[in-house]
């Protein structure tokens, strides 16, 4: 199965379900009482009317598929020419969604262990988007610029007339030690993924302000969630972005607007598939094997994990943002989702 395919079968599963749930929401089969709701019991109390969200605050009756379904939205996702991001502006098309990707596609700094992502591979995003029917654009762009991302999202917003999801997910990661550190390897991580994630929110969210909604995720890490010997600069960031996260819920609030994290475990990306990834990773498990292959490092790390992995693809953390990016997600914010083949198991 790739993530590419149109007829892979989870992906169909995925809009088969919209499509099913669309049905059932227009008539095909009742709701479970006349107001939509599953419980029958009067919301009163000594006589007294229990007050409840409205509509636009609530995440609405039990419908089919109701977590799932994007139809209609417009969304915005940056990082998204390959890896994670690329998974979430597919699953997002999967879902109804139209997509904006956008990327810088080049050099981002010698303060990153990763091939940096290309054009073209920007371009495949988009042909996979359009591949599930729905419109998809990309646009090449550095997430430090922040008068750029405003240029954007008044662009996006021109053309579309709203904009309802962004995903913050660019980033990039350095492995040397603290005390070797170039003033890059910390700078540039924290410029890049921290303040980048900061000009992502403070362009995009205030199109959302004066539609009273939005849906906001942002991408952390569990290295966001502890130290990391030798990535101190990535920890740093992620655990920013998880600061950051909290106080934009906090703030926004009261337009309407959910902001959320999703903290990926080891996936295998561009970001982490190269020789010092591997290494730190059967380091990490008190084995000291100099190159080890991919093979060797899954065999090593896979049996520390529950669910018996050595690390996830990105098409396993996707549809936790579809969920996040959903009217289901109404009350959902401020919040952090583990998606980690279960090492979040084995943390405090």
């Amino acid at each position: 199965m790739t993530l590419g395919d149109p007829d892979s079968s989870r992906r169909h599963l995925l809009l088969g379900g919209a499509i099913i749930g669309a049905a059932v929401v227009s008539g095909a089969v009742a709701a479970p009482t006349p107001d939509g709701r599953s419980d029958t019991t009067p919301r009163e109390l000594d006589g007294q009317p229990v007050p409840e969200p409205s509509p636009a605050q609530s995440a609405g009756p039990i419908t089919p598929g109701r977590g799932s379904v994007l139809q209609g939205k417009i969304a915005v996702v940056t990082g998204a020419a390959r890896g994670i991001g690329r998974a979430i502006a597919v699953e997002f098309a999967a879902n109804g969604a139209d997509v904006v990707c956008i990327d810088i596609c080049g050099f981002v700094s010698a303060a990153s262990n990763a091939k940096p992502a290309t054009p073209g591979d920007l371009d495949e995003t988009v042909r996979q988007i359009r591949a599930y029917g729905r419109q998809g654009e990309g646009i090449k762009a550095d997430i430090r610029d922040i008068s750029a991302l405003r240029h954007i999202a008044d662009q996006v917003e021109a053309d579309h007339g709203k904009i309802d999801i962004v995903v913050a997910d660019a980033a990039i990661q350095r492995w040397v030690p603290l005390l070797e550190m170039t003033d890059a390897d910390w700078r540039d991580v924290i410029d890049n993924n921290l303040n980048g994630t900061a000009n992502t929110l403070r362009a995009f969210a205030p199109k959302m302000v004066p539609r009273k909604h939005g849906r906001i995720i942002v991408l952390s890490s569990m290295q966001g969630l502890h130290g990391t010997k030798d990535a101190s600069s990535y920890s740093a960031s992620k655990w920013g972005i998880i600061g950051l996260m909290k106080s934009a819920a906090m703030e926004l609030g009261e337009h309407n607007i959910t902001v959320n994290a999703v903290l990926p475990g080891l996936v295998d990306t561009a970001l982490t598939r190269y020789e010092k990834r591997f290494s730190e990773t059967v380091s990490e498990e008190g084995q000291k094997i100099t190159d080890p292959t991919p093979q060797q490092a899954w065999d090593i790390r896979a049996p520390t994990v529950p669910l018996r992995v050595g690390w996830l693809q990105p098409d396993d953390i996707s549809p936790v943002a579809v969920f996040l990016a959903s009217d289901a997600a109404a009350q959902v914010t401020g919040a952090e989702f583990e998606v980690t083949g279960g090492d979040s198991a084995k943390d405090i």
